[in-house]
């Protein structure tokens, strides 16, 4: 039976990650010394597997932590960034919670239909993009490891997605900084989660 292993990992730390989870969306926010630091131990974490490739979003976060982690050469797909988070962008979620409580009610009750921040991406069109990534990738890789990088918001919605859970149960998964989620594709076979959210490295 052909396998394709999927390595998906969450950016390393950023100074908004740190600061009470400010809500980075598509900012261009580089990684802070500790998300360095966390990509030097996925590094060490993943000594020993063989990659057929490597993924990144387009963002800087992302694409530094694939290829600190990994030592190869990184591609970056723009189907892989994070949501756009709209009005909420650059926003601790008590800030804009306090601005507007409906919008958050909405995105929370029905992200798949409800754009985030109001102007941003639904929930939908994230499953849609990163799924047609991942379709595309199998058709590439039959078999394998592949490592791709991402973010918290587009991880844990395509794995509810994948997983057959309601959207809006998307944050009942966790992708702490530089953790590593890891899942089988096949052409004939389910989705098959093996590890979520694995830091063996801490």
């Amino acid at each position: 039976m052909s396998m394709l292993n999927i390595y998906l990992l969450r950016h390393g730390q950023t100074a908004w990650n740190a600061d009470n989870n400010r809500y980075c969306g598509r900012s261009d926010i580089a990684l802070t010394a500790e998300g360095i630091s966390q990509a030097e131990a996925v590094r060490e974490q993943l000594k020993g597997i063989s990659f057929s490739a490597v993924y990144s979003s387009p963002l800087d976060r992302a694409y530094k932590t694939a290829a600190i982690a990994s030592g190869m050469d990184v591609t970056r797909d723009d189907r892989l960034i994070e949501a756009d988070f709209g009005k909420w962008e650059n926003k601790t979620k008590e800030e804009f919670i306090a601005e507007d409580p409906q919008l958050w009610d909405n995105w929370i009750n029905d992200p798949g239909s409800h754009p985030a921040g109001g102007t941003g991406e639904t929930g939908h069109e994230i499953v849609t993009r990163v799924e047609q990534f991942f379709q595309e990738l199998l058709q590439q890789h039959s078999s394998g490891n592949i490592l791709v990088a991402a973010h918290n918001g587009v991880n844990r919605l395509y794995l509810a997605y994948k997983l057959g859970m309601p959207l809006k149960n998307y944050r009942m998964l966790v992708q702490d900084n530089a953790a590593v989620t890891v899942f089988s594709l096949s052409a004939n076979e389910p989705f098959t989660l093996q590890h979520l959210n694995a830091k063996f490295h801490l």
